[in-house]
Parts: structure tokens; C-alpha cells; sequence
């Protein structure tokens, strides 16, 4: 099986990280908001590498799903961000149209990614937010449908 950082989703992320990290640098030391918008910049790109890594790990498709919504709320609001930085007075806001591309480069990876998660995988989510499509919170599992939880094979 093959490690999560060796993944093309991981190494957009981890390419997103260092972006922030180089561009957040420049942010004043004085300005509190920004130093403030820093941690949560680079705390959201840190959850994107986690719940990658988190959502590699595993086969059921509704933790799969799971991962990959809080992955998608952090990329958001990672691009969402770059919207105040002229307005708290970021001399070099203009340098955030790399982290733009490089979050619109994540969504084409990401797409794909989730593409691939088997819906064959998986165990009723009776919250109901998770299943895979056709599936209810109510949806009675047969037996045979578990017995991806007993095969080693890295599907």
C-alpha cells in the first residue's frame, strides 16, 4: 500500500502549505488580524494533510466522505481568506492569486480523488449524510455487503 504523501492530492496540499507558509511570512508582525489569519491559514492547509492522510487510511466510504467535506471547508476557506488581506492592509496581497491557482489546481485533484472512493464500502451512516448514492439512513445491510471489512486487499 502506498503511503498518503506519496498520493497527488497529498502533494497539491502539502504544495498549498508551503505556499501559505512563504506568503504568510510577509505578513507585518504588528498586525495582529494578519498574524491571527496566519495561524488559521496555515492550520487549514495542516487539516487538508490530515484528513487526507485520514481518509487513505481507511475503506469505509463514509468516513472517506467525511474527510473529504472537512477537507473541501478548509480549502474554501483557505481561498476565502485571501479576500481581506488588502483590506487589513496586506502590501502584498497580490502574491495570493498563487494560493488561487494552486487551490483551483486541489479541487481538479480532489474531484477525482473522491471519484474513487468505493461506494461499495461501507457501513449505513444513520445520520444519513454519509451513504453512498441510493442508500438511506434507514437501508437494511445484507451481510455479503460487509465483506469488503474482511478482505486485506488495498481497494
Amino acid at each position: 500500500m502506498r503511503s498518503s504523501r506519496e498520493t497527488p492530492i497529498f502533494k497539491k496540499a502539502e504544495e498549498i502549505f508551503h505556499a501559505l507558509k512563504t506568503i504568510t511570512e510577509l505578513f507585518p508582525e504588528d498586525n495582529d488580524y494578519l498574524q491571527q489569519l496566519k495561524s488559521t491559514l496555515l492550520e487549514d492547509s495542516m487539516v487538508m494533510m490530515a484528513k487526507i492522510s485520514g481518509a487513505e487510511a481507511v475503506k469505509l466510504y463514509d468516513i472517506k466522505m467525511e474527510n473529504a467535506a472537512i477537507i473541501r471547508k478548509a480549502a474554501r476557506d483557505i481561498l476565502v481568506s485571501g479576500n481581506t488581506l488588502e483590506m487589513f492592509d496586506f502590501e502584498d496581497a497580490k502574491y495570493y492569486g498563487v494560493i488561487r491557482n494552486l487551490i483551483e489546481e486541489f479541487k481538479i485533484i480532489f474531484a477525482e480523488w473522491v471519484e474513487s472512493f468505493n461506494p461499495k464500502h461501507f457501513i449505513v451512516d444513520d445520520w444519513g449524510l454519509f451513504n453512498p448514492p441510493g442508500i438511506s439512513r434507514d437501508y437494511v445491510q445484507r451481510d455479503d455487503e460487509l465483506n469488503f471489512l474482511y478482505d486485506d486487499d488495498d481497494e
